[in-house]
């Protein structure tokens, strides 16, 4: 009894402090594993010495194996073969050609700097060129950068952990085994990939078609079903062939979304929040077992070695394998600056250990000290400064810039020469052909598509811009649209222009301009010209006063607010938006006195974008002019 007590209480006290990890470092908004690794030392044998991973024997093995199957599955899940196919080759680059210059310029780095064996040294190397789902997916989330710089390390992460995994179990092979030859340890390599894959691709498959049809399961039963099918395939491509069942829970978890099973959203939840479970504990548990004395013996050569991978070996395996990219020098940069070690790099070096000490090789529990000084350093200097050196690089969401606007109608029209004279980039698309014309004579980009089209959105550079707003004349089609530019691309920004009544699931779409917008009318009032462009600079002083000046004006139909400055940024105006003291607001005043000049001159009135400051919202309040209800959209 009191065995299996101690046993519980080593598991009880394990997922404790995981969960609080978490929670603290999603309150100071750092990478968890930054807090996982503390609470695991110091609950350590080098700490309080509370935690005894050693108790659990075998079992923290068969831990270990379980937990990795469903952290793989749950990043190769999160990944979208559209979204791979806009950087595969970057992508595929890295996981072959990078992994190459990480396994040779670590083993290089490792043998005359850290004084390893070379064979001891390449297989650290071996363990290193991971960076892992686990430390990356949690930092992209607080650090919110560029969607194709982040597919591009989450895609890494995911892809090159197996590949990694498998690496190091051949190397670790041909150590022990002394006779293999480069044709059998090639043929170990990818007969332990393509088996991986085979059977991850078929049951993934499977797992989809059986989902599909089985309409009488619950959603609470369907998500154990993907469970034990991870499990089952992950022990199946074990007994075909050892270390292959991490390929296969990865190629499975791909095959699993690209199968578009309706209730994906729902399994990727349960998947995340199990993969926020197996992460917390098994940190715990193997930061637990570390030995810091066995980290200082290593002395200034280690510290060196890791400083080689991260900043000579890293940026050189990037500029290499991003050669021919549409990435630019920043997005190079932030690239090469993340690579962060994780789960697979700490729980393999773990097990790695015990068999090297087994087999009588001197060097496991040094490998195991490099490998976890590696994941601590990547970790701390990389992982706390991810956020300072995107805002450097101006490569955060929030950063981004331009706009794609669906809808080339006068308003979308006007809306797209004011962002483009502000100097930023427009692009709009719209089904009418006549419509497009129009906007072709006047200047501006524009592609004669449905704004569903993915294709047409990536040649717009929806995956770089900072703001996608849907301005047709119909409501509902417009949040049908933000809500699958949301699904498909996730810009910083996702506007549409819909009636206040209209219910919507997500509260990533923002309204668009006002409540209640009358794109009908305005349209017809740009078009007839009875229209001026002003601007107002809020100031503290007249903050309240201004505000309540103009919304009256907004309430009666005459201002339309269509964009804010506020510190040397520009986004268009929403109607969640709190103005501040010193914001610019770009507005159109309806202005009955162009309707006389029209019908006077009998011309078509052009799209004018000159603005002024206007008396009727600079001056005191003007009664507003009566004109027929306005048709909302």
């Amino acid at each position: 009894m009191d065995g299996s007590f101690d046993l519980t209480l080593q598991i009880v006290i394990t997922v404790l402090a995981g969960i609080s990890a978490q929670v603290v470092a999603a309150y100071l908004k750092v990478p968890s594993i930054v807090f996982l690794l503390l609470f695991g030392i110091i609950l350590g044998k080098d700490g309080l010495g509370v935690l005894h991973p050693h108790l659990l024997g075998v079992g923290l093995e068969v831990i270990v194996a379980l937990s990795v199957a469903v952290i793989l599955f749950e990043g190769g899940l999160n990944l979208s073969l559209r979204e791979l196919g806009r950087v595969s080759g970057s992508l595929r680059n890295l996981v072959t050609l990078g992994t190459l210059i990480t396994f040779i310029g670590g083993g290089m780095a490792a043998h005359w700097l850290a004084e390893f064996p070379w064979a001891i040294a390449f297989l650290y190397a071996s363990l290193v060129v991971v960076t892992g789902p686990t430390v990356i997916s949690p930092l992209l989330k607080q650090v919110s950068v560029e969607r194709r710089v982040a597919t591009i390390l989450e895609g890494e992460g995911v892809l090159i952990d197996p590949v990694g995994a498998i690496l190091a179990v051949v190397v670790l092979d041909t150590i022990i085994d002394h006779q293999a030859s480069a044709i059998e340890i090639l043929n170990g390599l990818t007969m332990r990939l393509g088996i991986g894959a085979i059977i991850g691709g078929a049951i993934g498959w499977l797992l989809g078609f059986f989902l599909k049809k089985a309409n009488v399961l619950s959603e609470e039963l369907k998500n154990l079903v993907v469970l034990a099918g991870v499990w089952g395939l992950f022990g199946l491509a074990q007994m075909s062939r050892s270390e292959s069942g991490l390929m296969a829970t990865v190629v499975a978890g791909i095959v699993l979304r690209a199968s578009g099973l309706p209730e994906e959203r729902l399994i990727r939840r349960f998947k995340g929040q199990l993969t926020v479970l197996c992460v917390s504990v098994l940190f715990i548990l193997l930061a637990a077992d570390l030995s810091i004395d066995s980290i200082f013996a290593l002395g200034r050569g280690s510290v060196l070695t890791v400083l080689v991978l991260m900043l000579i070996v890293r940026p050189l395996s990037i500029s290499l394998c991003t050669i021919g990219s549409n990435l630019n020098w920043r997005q190079k940069l932030f690239i090469a600056w993340i690579s962060p070690r994780g789960i697979v790099s700490a729980s393999v070096a773990s097990l790695f250990a015990i068999i090297l000490t087994r087999q009588g090789i001197n060097g496991g529990d040094s490998i195991k000290a490099l490998v976890f000084l590696t994941i601590i350093m990547t970790v701390f200097i990389q992982g706390l400064t991810a956020r300072w050196v995107a805002r450097w690089l101006k490569i955060t969401s929030s950063e981004a810039t331009g706009a794609v606007i669906i809808g080339c109608n006068p308003l979308g029209r006007l809306l797209g020469h004011l962002i483009q004279e502000q100097g930023e980039s427009v692009v709009l698309i719209d089904t009418d052909s006549e419509a497009c014309q129009i906007a072709e004579d006047e200047n501006l980009p524009v592609f004669q598509s449905s704004g569903l089209n993915p294709t047409v959105l990536e040649e717009a550079g929806i995956e770089s811009i900072g703001t996608f707003i849907a301005l047709t004349n119909n409501g509902e089609v417009n949040l049908v649209l933000a809500q699958r530019v949301i699904e498909e691309f996730a810009p910083p920004r996702v506007l549409a222009a819909f009636p206040s009544q209209v219910q919507f699931a997500t509260g990533k779409v923002n309204q668009a301009l006002i409540d209640n917008l009358s794109l009908k009318t305005w349209n017809q009032l740009i078009k007839d010209g009875q229209y001026k462009l002003g601007k107002t600079i809020i100031s503290e002083v007249e903050l309240s006063l201004k505000q309540a000046h103009i919304q009256a004006l907004i309430r009666s139909g005459d201002l339309l607010p269509l964009l804010l400055k506020r510190d040397n940024s520009l986004h268009v105006v929403t109607t969640s938006d709190q103005w501040q003291p010193n914001d610019e607001l770009i507005y159109l005043l309806y202005d009955q006195r162009s309707q006389l000049l029209k019908r006077l001159s009998g011309a078509v009135p052009s799209l004018r974008t000159a603005i002024e400051q206007l008396p009727e919202v600079e001056g005191t309040i003007v009664p507003p002019v009566k004109r027929p209800n306005l048709e909302v959209v």
